[in-house]
């Protein structure tokens, strides 16, 4: 079974998820990033709690979760940009899975 979800900006609905994942709503900020070859989804979303979270989603599907929530969508984005300019795109790069090769 596939999972189908739309791009950032709206309301995300996974066809297999469960109850409190259903409708996760993602901010307008959310964005890919592309630096030194190497590129990463930027996710921003509310926590039901009147905060927003950050996950960065590299292209082999690793996470990279902030614990802290964030009072505002702009400045979550903007912890994001500061750690990729301070640590380096590939700081928020997993491991690439063996079952594939990159090129």
């Amino acid at each position: 079974m596939g999972v189908s979800f739309s791009v950032c900006g709206g309301v995300m609905k996974k066809n297999n998820s469960t109850e409190a994942e259903d409708s996760l709503v993602y901010s307008p900020l959310c964005q890919r990033i592309s630096r030194d070859g190497t590129e990463v989804d930027i996710q921003i979303y509310n926590d039901d709690k009147g905060g927003w979270l950050l996950e960065i989603v590299d292209e082999f599907w690793n996470s990279t979760v902030w614990d802290d929530s964030f009072t505002t969508d702009s400045a979550a984005l903007a912890e994001a940009l500061k750690t990729i300019d301070t640590d380096g795109i590939t700081s928020l790069v997993g491991p690439i899975p063996a079952s594939i090769t990159r090129h």
